[in-house]
C-alpha cells in the first residue's frame, strides 16, 4: 500500500496520481460501516481497473476546531488504521493533515484540490459524510462540486438492531463494559497496546501471576471489572483473564487510575518493559472488594475457568 500525507496547500499535479476510486471518512475504529464503505470503493475499482484509494484526516477535526465537548478518544490509533486497511488490500493511503487553514477551505475548493486534484474518477462515502467549512459540503452537494469530473457513489446508514453503527455508539458500548457488543459492530475485539511494568506483585503469592500493563491514556480502555482477554506477546497470541480496577481487597485508598492486571493461561515467563497488545472479548463480572484473600482466590479461579470457558465455547 503506498501512503501519501498531504497538507493544505498540497504540491502535487492531478497527473502525479494515477486514476483511482476513492473512500473517504475519518475512519475512525474501521468498523463495519466503515468497511462497508472501503470495501465498496474496492469493488469498483475492480470493475473498472483502477486503484482503489482511501483518504483519512489527522488529527480527529474536533481536536483542531477545538470542540472541547466533543474530542473523542480514539478507537485506534493511526499506525493501526494503516495496519488495518493494509490488510484490507488498498492500493493507495492519502493522509490528510487537518489544520485550521484546511478547516477553513470552501466546499467547492476542497473537491478542487482533494478530489478533481488527485485524479479521482469515483468517490465513495458514507450518507452522512460532510466535507468544506463548518462541514457545509454533504453528499447531496457532492455532484454539483463534481464539476462533472467524477462520479460519486453513497453507502446507506448501517445498522445493528435498529441503531446506527458508528463510532460514538461504539465509544459508549466500550465505555459501558459490553466489549462483545463492540466486537461486533467492530467485526474484530477491541484492542489497546501497552508496556509490562513492576506491579504489586501479589497475584504470584496467591498462586495467580499477573502481567501488570500501562496502557497509553490515548486508548479507549473498559471500566471496572473482570474480562476474558487475548494478549499478544513477542507476536505470540495467549489466551487469558484481566482485572481491570482498584484492588479494594487490598487497599483502602483508591488510587488515581485503576490498574490493568493481565493473568495469561499456560504462561510462565519475565516480559518487563515489553510492549503487549491485549484484546477484550467477554466482560464477565463487575470489580467486588471480598473479605479475605481466600475468597479472592476462589472467585479468581472461578473467572479463569469462565474465560476458558468463553473460548472453548466461541473457538476465537
Amino acid at each position: 500500500m503506498k501512503i501519501i500525507t498531504l497538507s493544505y496547500p498540497h504540491p502535487y499535479e492531478t497527473s502525479d496520481f494515477e486514476r483511482m476510486v476513492l473512500a473517504l471518512g475519518y475512519f475512525d475504529g474501521l468498523h463495519k460501516g466503515h468497511q462497508m464503505v472501503i470495501n465498496k470503493a474496492k469493488e469498483i475499482a475492480a470493475e473498472k481497473g483502477l486503484k482503489s484509494a482511501v483518504m483519512t484526516f489527522d488529527p480527529h477535526p474536533s481536536v483542531i476546531l477545538k470542540k472541547a465537548d466533543q474530542q473523542a478518544a480514539a478507537i485506534i490509533t493511526l499506525d493501526e488504521k494503516i495496519r488495518l486497511l493494509e490488510e484490507m488490500d488498498i492500493d493507495v493511503l492519502i493522509i490528510v493533515k487537518f489544520t485550521e487553514q484546511f478547516a477553513a477551505l470552501r466546499p467547492q475548493e476542497f473537491v478542487d484540490e482533494f478530489i478533481i486534484g488527485l485524479n479521482v474518477e469515483h468517490v465513495v462515502a458514507g450518507f452522512d459524510f460532510t466535507y468544506g467549512h463548518m462541514g457545509k459540503g454533504t453528499m447531496e452537494t457532492l455532484p454539483f462540486h463534481s464539476r462533472n469530473e467524477f462520479l460519486q457513489t453513497t453507502v446507506e446508514k448501517q445498522t445493528d438492531h435498529d441503531r446506527k453503527i458508528s463510532s460514538t455508539l461504539i465509544r459508549e458500548v466500550l465505555r459501558s463494559g459490553d466489549v462483545s457488543y463492540a466486537m461486533c459492530l467492530l467485526g474484530r475485539p477491541h484492542y489497546v497496546k501497552g508496556t509490562v511494568i513492576h506491579g504489586d506483585k501479589r497475584g504470584r503469592t496467591i498462586g495467580f501471576p499477573t502481567a501488570n500493563v500501562d496502557v497509553d491514556e490515548s486508548y479507549i480502555v473498559p471500566p471496572t471489572g473482570v474480562y476474558a482477554v487475548k494478549i499478544v506477546i513477542d507476536g505470540t497470541e495467549y489466551e487469558a483473564v484481566c482485572n481491570i480496577g482498584y484492588k479494594p481487597t487490598f487497599k483502602e485508598e483508591r488510587a488515581v487510575k485503576p490498574s490493568i492486571e493481565v493473568h495469561i493461561f499456560q504462561f510462565d515467563s519475565e516480559i518487563y518493559g515489553k510492549e503487549v497488545i491485549i484484546s477484550w472479548y467477554k466482560r464477565i463480572r463487575s470489580e467486588q472488594k471480598f473479605h479475605n484473600v481466600e475468597e479472592l482466590i476462589s472467585q479468581i479461579g472461578k473467572d479463569k475457568d469462565a474465560a476458558e470457558q468463553y473460548f472453548i465455547e466461541n473457538n476465537k
